[in-house]
């Protein structure tokens, strides 16, 4: 009886191994796997424009009416879903020191989420009427989709109103 204990226990286990060695995938037949999607370098222009510009008064107001432009290095255009737009006025404040009056550079950023471009409305119009040299316009979290339905992000693109 003592016997029969230790062999039942190694026909199990050797049942037990060769199940799991039977559920190993044969050399050569594993599954392919789906290869990782790399996005591509993409760049973001308005006008003939890139990252980082600065234009004078007359070229801001035209850039305004243009759409932005998102393309890759194969020059394939991607479709605008979204993005930010900063307008970032510059200008002064007054202050009462005593009986002096300091004028103090200062900055207003107003902020709205876009679906559609070029701009629109009361944007446009605020813009267009306001924008003056020391001003920007800062578009970001730009999110593009490709001819395949991927969605993905496109960089940033700030022009400066110069002199």
């Amino acid at each position: 009886m003592n016997n029969v204990v230790p062999i039942a226990l190694a026909v199990m286990l050797s049942a037990t191994a060769g199940t799991i060695q039977a559920q190993k995938p044969k050399p050569g037949t594993t599954k392919s796997v789906a290869q990782k999607f790399k996005p591509p370098k993409l760049t973001c222009m308005l006008g003939v424009h890139t990252d980082s510009a600065t234009v004078v008064y007359e070229e801001g107001i035209q850039l305004i009416n243009l759409p932005l432009r998102i393309t890759d290095d194969k020059k394939n255009p991607y479709s605008v879903s979204s993005y930010q737009l900063m307008y970032k006025q510059a200008g002064v404040t007054e202050e009462e020191r005593g009986d002096k009056t300091v004028v103090i550079p200062a900055t207003r950023s107003l902020v709205q989420l876009f679906r559609e471009t070029p701009i629109t409305g009361i944007w446009k119009k605020t813009i267009s009427e306001q924008l003056k040299p020391g001003d920007e316009l800062y578009f970001f979290d730009i999110i593009v989709k490709d001819s395949q339905g991927r969605f993905m992000f496109a960089p940033d693109l700030k022009i400066r109103i110069g002199k």
